[in-house]
């Protein structure tokens, strides 16, 4: 794009501020400088060639009138006595002598290139000029100067004869450009004034036009002001031209997602009350058991049985903040690639002695060699892969199997974690997956569960890209819980 352009694009869309953040201004204004100052450029290139047009037809006239006046003089030339001879009354000297605007100068060359008559310094007619084409005469248009003054000159070829002589004797009649320049001013100023009063007009109508077509945005700005919080319901996109639809749909769809989100939170936070309100219920039924026991050993039965409950209310809080961090964003963060092997290996290090106190077999399988490296965040594959092995240790009775697999089919990186637990009912298997839904079996099997860790699970994986399946655990007992990630170029390209 040639620098130019680029400038007079920059200043038309030119912004207040600086960086990339500054702001786009008015649309009004550039709708006006868009349209006005293109507009003022092309009147002023038509304002130019309207005038060199108007140069052109008033030079064209006064040629012809400065070629009637050398005609004039040249019918009063004759041969008389074998010399050439310039009638010209006295009358007619005058009027070839002055003008009102200026002067007229005049010469006539006999056959010897002797002065008959008129200026004899009047400037010779150059060899490089050509005769006109514009009339039927030998005739030769040019400029000069004479006496400090610049001047126009016609030169004019006139055959002269008698009896005993014939040639041709040149008339030259020349003026001053005082008459062509008032006439040049005349015409420039009359022009730029129709060429200012149609910008004048046509700026008029372009700002009732901008701020006709721009009511409907102004009305959309008034609807959304005077809304109310709680309104999240759909604009009409009636209410603005088909080019400005897609914008009031995508605010639509924004609207749509908060009120999902906001419904969403509402259902977090009445979940969240209502199973805090369990445990805080028993701790404070407990403490008053407390306040009235006189045993000391039912005492310290009680304050056992009120650290048990203070760490199931813990384990439930923690759950709900990894899930309301998770489900509102707050581990979104751009992928790295993150060896999911690894990660299996780290939490299952971190796990071994709650399994090894339930003399649970808390072991670890991955293909030796085979790539595990999927995109995403470390420390919430760590989360994810923590919540699996920590569900299946908690449901899994003592002297069961944990098992955990990391594997490399073609689709994929597949991570697998296998218990000998209570299972769950295939009717069940959906539901599990929503929020503080625990099957029976669970219940039974671990009564003071939270029935998070699954959901933690699903969200987690959700933000990766990778899809969870629920089966049957070790030798066709138990809980098999399977997520397959995407392969890291697939994933990488995604994020």
């Amino acid at each position: 794009m040639p620098p130019v352009v680029s400038l007079v694009i920059d200043f038309l869309t030119r912004r207040p501020g600086s960086g990339a953040t500054r702001a786009l201004g008015s649309l009004r204004n550039q709708l006006l400088r868009w349209l006005l100052l293109p507009l003022v450029a092309l009147v002023a290139l038509n304002a130019i060639s309207v005038y060199r047009d108007a140069l052109e037809t008033a030079d064209v006239a006064y040629d012809r009138s400065l070629l009637s006046s050398t005609r004039a003089l040249a019918e009063r030339v004759t041969v008389r006595g074998g010399k050439v001879v310039a009638n010209v009354p006295y009358v007619a000297l005058d009027s070839f002598e002055t003008d009102t605007l200026g002067r007229i100068y005049y010469k006539v060359t006999g056959l010897r290139g002797e002065t008959v008559s008129g200026y004899d310094d009047l400037p010779p007619v150059p060899a490089s000029v050509p005769r006109s084409d514009l009339y039927p005469a030998l005739v030769r248009f040019y400029h000069a100067s004479y006496n400090g003054e610049p001047v126009r000159i016609a030169a004019l070829l006139q055959p002269v004869y008698d009896d005993s002589m014939r040639g041709i004797a040149l008339i030259q009649v020349g003026e001053t450009l005082d008459a062509r320049h008032a006439l040049s001013r005349r015409i420039l100023l009359n022009t730029l004034l129709r060429q200012a009063l149609l910008v004048l007009a046509v700026a008029t109508l372009v700002w009732f036009a901008v701020r006709l077509v721009l009511r409907p945005l102004m009305r959309l700005k008034n609807e959304v002001e005077t809304r109310p919080l709680s309104d999240l319901s759909n604009i009409d996109e009636a209410l603005v031209h088909r080019e400005v639809r897609p914008l009031v749909g995508a605010m639509n769809g924004t609207m749509a997602r908060m009120q999902d989100l906001i419904a969403s939170q509402r259902r977090f936070i009445a979940d969240a009350s209502h199973q805090l309100r369990t445990p805080l219920a028993v701790l404070k039924t407990q403490a008053e058991i407390a306040l009235r026991e006189d045993d000391p050993a039912a005492m310290r039965a009680i304050v056992r049985s009120i650290a048990g409950t203070t760490d199931s209310a813990i384990h439930l809080a923690n759950r709900l903040l990894t899930l309301a961090r998770i489900e509102h964003g707050g581990g979104s963060a751009h992928a790295a690639p993150v060896a999911l092997a690894a990660v299996a290996a780290q939490v299952g290090l971190e796990l071994a002695v709650p399994a090894v106190q339930k003399g649970i077999d808390l072991a670890l399988e991955a293909e030796e060699g085979a790539d595990s490296t999927v995109a995403g965040q470390e420390l919430l594959l760590h989360e994810l892969v923590s919540n699996l092995v920590d569900n299946a240790i908690r449901y899994t009775p003592a002297g069961g199997s944990v098992l955990v697999r990391v594997s490399r089919p073609p689709p994929g990186v597949l991570l697998e974690v296998l218990d000998s637990g209570p299972g769950i009912a295939p009717e069940d298997i959906d539901k599990v997956l929503t929020p503080f839904y625990r099957a029976q079996a669970t219940l039974e099997a671990n009564p003071g569960g939270t029935g998070l860790g699954l959901t933690i699970v699903r969200e987690i994986a959700s933000q990766h890209g990778a899809a969870v399946a629920l089966d049957r655990g070790i030798e066709g007992r138990g809980l098999k819980v399977a997520i397959l990630f995407p392969v890291i170029g697939d994933a990488l390209k995604a994020s």
